[in-house]
């Protein structure tokens, strides 16, 4: 098996290169989003998700006299991020944002397009508390709500063909999208004092099969991709899902809605 193969295989693994190259929709989403954050500088402040660094860059930026520690499960992720920050008083670690390290260290917490790759919430929001300070924020996005159901509904009626449906005995969805209300009960039951969610609908079409195929192979296919054991495979299960998404009005495109989460401790 080799290096790709193992990382293909790994749920916790992404090929941090590619996620780099072509993650310029979350990389706007979060643009947006860390507009929305007023800082005085000195933060301390915890990127719970990071990647591969783009955004934990733009926040250090933001808090020149505080720092900001990435964190991420993949540890190809906090490699990239670690490159990306270069050399700064900043931090990159690889940790479980379900089991985190730190108690009572930031002011903010900021992550986009993270949670939804985390099922239990209730824990996550419950770390996440933990780790601020009092007076802490946190400032967040990812998918919620209808997020792709579409093209994850064509991935699995792909799946329970017969020339997959061996490798997908046992599938259970790796992701959670959850609703406004529901997402804002948690908060405010994992401890934090205010909490104020919404869904905005961000619909993303790519320009050609080239460029739709290597997004979907990179990101939304990979808990699909992970199950399958050979190359042929998974490019038999890309090109009929891309053959789906030519057929799709507009073409090549993703229904994307994201679920803003804003919420504050005492």
């Amino acid at each position: 098996m080799t290096d790709a193969d193992e990382e293909r295989a790994s749920p916790r693994e992404w090929d941090a290169k590619a996620y780099h190259a072509l993650s310029e929709p979350q990389f706007a989403w979060g643009m947006r989003v860390l507009d929305r954050v007023a800082v005085a500088g000195t933060e301390r402040v915890l990127d719970a998700g990071c990647g591969s660094g783009r955004l934990t860059k733009e926040l250090a930026r933001k808090v020149p006299h505080g720092y900001v520690v990435g964190c991420d499960l993949s540890l190809n992720m906090t490699q990239a991020a670690a490159k990306t920050l270069g050399a700064t008083a900043n931090a990159v670690v690889c940790a479980d944002l379900s089991l985190l390290p730190f108690h009572g260290a930031f002011d903010l917490v900021f992550s986009t397009a993270t949670f939804h790759w985390i099922r239990d919430h209730d824990r996550l929001f419950g770390e996440l508390r933990q780790a601020l300070r009092r007076g802490g924020r946190l400032e967040a996005q990812c998918g919620g709500g209808p997020n792709l159901a579409a093209v994850h509904a064509r991935a699995e009626a792909l799946a329970a063909e017969p020339r997959f449906r061996r490798y997908f005995t046992d599938w259970e969805e790796p992701w959670l999208f959850a609703f406004p209300s529901v997402t804002e009960a948690r908060l405010l039951r994992a401890g934090f004092a205010t909490a104020t969610c919404s869904l905005e609908h961000t619909p993303t079409q790519f320009p050609d099969r080239e460029r739709y195929r290597a997004f979907i192979e990179a990101v939304v296919m990979r808990p699909f991709l992970s199950r399958l054991q050979t190359a042929e495979l998974r490019n038999q299960f890309l090109d009929t899902m891309v053959e789906g998404a030519a057929n799709d009005r507009p073409p090549y495109t993703l229904d994307y809605w994201r679920l803003n989460i804003s919420a504050t401790t005492l």
